[in-house]
């Protein structure tokens, strides 16, 4: 099957959205926890987390269309803080859950049947189901005009990983952690590590760990 453009701009709204949300293949899934300024919390399933860089240690969050009628976005530049929590398989429906959208005075940690847990000093709250957890404070907010999306840039403040899941070069085995992945809008897998190469050098042949 071969689509054009004007192929993809026919398809049914539903179809189109569901088809090229699986395009870019394999994706995060996190939760991101959040509270406005009177203390209420939020919580919301999103797939849009892409590292930056390490140093500083910088993660992107796309959010869709909507401005401040979307509680997240509107919760992060109200507060300047937020936390990204891996998805596991022994809560993918209550995670799911999270994407209706409830009335800004209904908090999903409640109705989606997960917890808040805090961290001294740190402002919103973290999901406790979740193995991995990250604290994330504010670094730049980019409207996008190109389709109206929101591009919100991150610093990870705090990290919490499972004991033996870092390994000895520094890399988390996100197998080991439990995290699951994410395609299109609904269909969640968990990984399965094939093999890990070596740093790609010219004049080298591929070489695997």
């Amino acid at each position: 099957m071969k689509l054009k453009a004007e192929d993809l701009a026919g398809m049914e709204t539903r179809a189109r959205a569901a088809f090229v949300n699986c395009l870019s293949g394999f994706k995060s899934a996190n939760l991101v926890g959040t509270r406005n300024a009177e203390g209420k919390t939020n919580l919301a399933i999103m797939s849009s987390t892409v590292h930056l860089g390490s140093h500083p240690p910088l993660l992107g969050l796309v959010v869709r269309p909507g401005g401040d009628e979307r509680h997240t976005l509107r919760n992060i530049l109200e507060t300047g803080v937020y936390s990204l929590n891996h998805v596991h398989s022994d809560f993918i429906a209550a995670a799911h859950q999270t994407a209706a959208r409830y009335p800004s005075e209904t908090s999903e940690f409640d109705e989606a049947g997960l917890t808040p847990t805090w961290e001294d000093g740190f402002a919103a709250p973290l999901v406790l189901e979740a193995k991995v957890r990250l604290g994330m404070e504010l670094r730049e907010h980019m409207p996008l005009e190109v389709n109206n999306t929101h591009l919100v840039i991150g610093e990870v403040v705090l990290a919490e990983v499972p004991e033996g899941s870092q390994r000895s070069d520094g890399s988390l085995d996100l197998v080991a952690a439990g995290s699951v992945a994410l395609s299109g809008l609904d269909a969640y897998h968990e990984g399965v590590e094939l093999k890990r190469m070596a740093y790609a050098k010219p004049g080298m042949p591929p070489r695997q760990i």
